[in-house]
């Protein structure tokens, strides 16, 4: 083959394209979160390229259902992450299970309304509880497991980005995320530890249907060709996609990253309808 030079010093001797395999063959996960939308649409990819992954939830039912519909690649452990015993247990649990992690995707979350003038303390220390200060103890108590080169994925929220009213705790609590995550990646360097954040915007998943009334839902339906340039709701699998991506060696030099999957509402606010003339 030619080689081919792209500046001065460096030469490419040689491309091969390596033979087609899973991604993440041998690989072991734990996503926590995982019995539902996003976090269940991840331990599909996983699965699907190669790993084994626990996943875990509060909800007993729920994540029977999800473990039985991934299959033997997947293991369920019960865990409630905002409890330190629990995380414990659940720690020891993935040890006797896997022995090691290569992925952790820190998903479990909580949206939930905190308006002023209405708001208790303890509603908006829950969900700051739940979806930062949980998910620090999380990446805090998988260190022990992690292997060196591992891969590390927060999930963040197209709220922190947008000024949503009455939505305080859950974009403070979703913006500190994202700064958390720069400052574990500088502190994982060392140990080729990739830490990464996914940023979904409106995506269908069973939590919009817990947290918002029908009628919400419908006001969304409704504006949401307007306000997203790609003028539709995203997918659970559409941010899985960045997660897996994340996870994978695809994405070895980055670090520190945030991969926003919001259609463009972000972004791109003058590409929605209401610019277009």
């Amino acid at each position: 083959m030619q080689e081919k030079a792209f500046w001065p010093g460096f030469r490419l001797e040689s491309v091969r394209t390596p033979p087609t395999m899973a991604k993440l063959e041998g690989k072991s996960a734990l996503i926590t979160g995982g019995n539902s939308g996003i976090g269940l649409a991840a331990a599909r990819l996983l699965i699907a390229e190669g790993a084994q992954v626990a996943i875990t939830g509060r909800n007993a039912e729920t994540l029977g259902r999800a473990a039985a519909s991934l299959g033997p690649a997947a293991v369920a452990i019960r865990s409630d992450v905002t409890d330190a015993g629990e995380r414990e247990q659940m720690f020891a649990e993935v040890k006797r299970r896997f022995g090691a992690l290569d992925v952790l995707f820190a998903n479990a979350g909580l949206s939930a309304a905190t308006p002023l003038g209405q708001t208790e303390v303890a509603t908006f220390e829950k969900q700051v509880q739940l979806n930062f200060t949980s998910v620090f103890f999380t990446v805090q108590g998988a260190l022990p497991l992690l292997r060196d080169g591992a891969a590390i994925v927060l999930i963040s929220s197209l709220t922190s980005k947008i000024g949503a009213p009455a939505y305080s705790a859950y974009a403070g609590s979703k913006a500190a995320v994202r700064t958390m995550a720069q400052c574990l990646a500088a502190e994982l360097s060392p140990r080729g530890i990739r830490v990464n954040v996914v940023t979904p915007g409106y995506t269908r998943t069973p939590l919009w249907e817990r947290t918002r009334t029908p009628q919400q839902i419908a006001a969304v339906d409704a504006r949401l060709p307007n306000i997203v340039p790609l003028e539709r709701w995203g997918e659970a699998e559409e941010v899985a996609r960045a997660v897996l991506f994340l996870a994978s060696s695809d994405s070895s030099y980055i670090q520190g990253a945030e991969i926003v999957v919001d259609g463009g509402v972000s972004g791109l606010p003058a590409g929605t309808r209401a610019f277009r003339g």
